[in-house]
């Protein structure tokens, strides 16, 4: 066999990584789409073009990204948002965000890997979920007041993230996920952003009311279930009821 075991472990890693460039460009294009080509006055566009640069997206991909998203020249963007509502296994509630081309093809496709739980129809869960403004920072002072951060931004909540969370919280830095209103997102992250703060997500979100009891083969079972989800290339966001 060889080394060919390292080839294939290689072209996963680079098929990964293609993914998530994908859907950081296309974040681009939506953000750009729903608040305007300005990342200054649109607080996730802002989060989303530093989430490309630190991918090593080229800034020609990135402008074209903003252009196609704000209708700017003849490269438009046509994509429907579509939201969809089920339960993964062991009957945890999932919401799914979707940005497609062609919801028929889409949609048949999520059915597939929605086979282990429920798709629901629409309104089926989403009683279960705040829908909110969500931000996430960090600050290089690892002892920086969150609540006092979240008090004075306008949050109404705050958790702290580590790095071991999201890899977007560097080690050593104090990481926040501050829950606003939908209405307060941008005024939350401009403020962070004027204190010291690094911004990497601005966006609205769904965060669940109650979290279901799993051990910890369930809970494994449903992480394969929600990164299968992930894994879509037209799945942009995945909610679900899991701490």
């Amino acid at each position: 066999m060889g080394r060919q075991w390292l080839h294939a472990k290689r072209a996963i890693v680079n098929l990964k990584k293609g993914q998530v460039v994908g859907k950081i460009v296309k974040e681009i294009t939506v953000a750009s789409k729903l608040g305007g080509a300005d990342p200054q006055a649109n607080a996730r566009l802002f989060a989303a073009v530093e989430k490309a640069r630190k991918a090593s997206v080229t800034r020609d991909v990135i402008e074209r990204a903003i252009k196609k998203g704000a209708g700017i020249g003849d490269d438009r963007l046509v994509l429907e948002h579509v939201v969809f509502e089920g339960y993964a296994p062991h009957k945890v509630p999932v919401i799914v965000e979707v940005y497609t081309d062609n919801n028929q093809r889409t949609t048949p496709e999520l059915r597939v890997l929605f086979k282990r739980g429920t798709l629901g129809q629409s309104g089926s869960n989403k009683f279960l979920f705040d829908h909110v403004g969500l931000v996430e920072a960090h600050h290089p002072d690892p002892k920086a007041d969150l609540e006092a951060a979240a008090i004075e931004a306008g949050a109404n909540d705050f958790e702290s993230v580590t790095h071991d969370r999201n890899d977007d919280i560097p080690e050593g830095h104090a990481g926040a996920r501050f829950v606003t209103d939908r209405a307060a997102v941008h005024l939350v992250s401009t403020w962070l952003a004027q204190h010291g703060w690094t911004v990497v997500t601005s966006e609205l979100g769904y965060v669940a009311k109650s979290f279901p009891e799993l051990d910890e083969a369930a809970r494994a079972d449903v992480g394969e279930f929600l990164q299968a989800l992930e894994d879509h290339d037209d799945v942009q966001r995945v909610w679900a009821a899991v701490r």
